[in-house]
């Protein structure tokens, strides 16, 4: 069974950083393409960033880029979220998702972390 176990989440001011990370169980972590995925309080779940099995390929929702990195230690069975810049929007409960494929669709992640509270202060 895979678990993902997310953490780094906090309370930082506007323009702050922080780093996500997430630890995932079981040998297969290096098959998976891994996301990060957000939800702000009466909103849907979005979509942040991914990247692919391998680490050569990552995606990004357009309000994130340039100020998010996505990053994986395979050998670690770990992906991180770089956050910097960050604004009093980002503030939301993040969760790192494993699938089978490099997409932005909440439904084709197979395994969900419990999720980790960011909040932004302005």
């Amino acid at each position: 069974q895979v678990q993902l176990v997310e953490s780094g989440g906090g309370l930082v001011q506007a323009g702050g950083s922080l780093r996500l990370s997430c630890e995932v169980s079981g040998r297969t972590f290096r098959s998976y393409t891994m996301g990060w995925f957000r939800q702000a309080p009466g909103k849907e779940r979005e979509f942040v960033a991914a990247i692919s099995s391998s680490g050569g390929i990552t995606y990004y929702q357009d309000s994130v880029k340039g100020r998010f990195t996505i990053s994986r230690d395979n050998a670690k069975n770990t992906v991180y979220l770089q956050m910097n810049s960050l604004k009093s929007e980002d503030t939301a409960v993040y969760y790192c998702a494993a699938g089978g494929r490099l997409t932005v669709v909440t439904r084709t992640y197979d395994y969900w972390g419990q999720g980790t509270q960011v909040t932004v202060s302005s």
